[in-house]
């Protein structure tokens, strides 16, 4: 597997954790509100792990990403409002080695 991929891939799988950690603030910050769309983690920086779950991966992703276009400004709570931030900066982030993630396939498939 090429080197720049599995870079790519450990960074996803870190910034997947801080998501996992922001989608839970969120979630206890404003119970009433829906929860953000879960996204599997990639259990380690294989092909194998790539091949098998990155379909799924960036279908979940893509869920997220609408999920926060969509996400109403919070209420005044400024706790509310930092958990809102923080998940969207990591979907974004995510979104960013995911693209990339995505170049490298396309380019080494070739």
């Amino acid at each position: 597997m090429e080197v720049r991929l599995v870079q790519l891939l450990a960074s996803f799988i870190s910034v997947s954790a801080d998501y996992a950690l922001a989608r839970l603030e969120f979630a206890l910050r404003d119970p009433a509100r829906p929860a953000p769309p879960v996204i599997e983690r990639l259990p380690d920086a294989s092909e194998a792990s790539l091949r098998s779950r990155w379909p799924r991966i960036e279908a979940q992703l893509d869920e997220a990403l609408a999920f926060t276009k969509h996400l109403s400004p919070p209420r005044s709570n400024p706790h509310e409002k930092e958990a809102a931030g923080w998940l969207d900066r990591t979907v974004r982030e995510m979104d960013q080695y995911a693209r990339a993630i995505r170049w490298v396939l396309t380019v080494t498939e070739r």
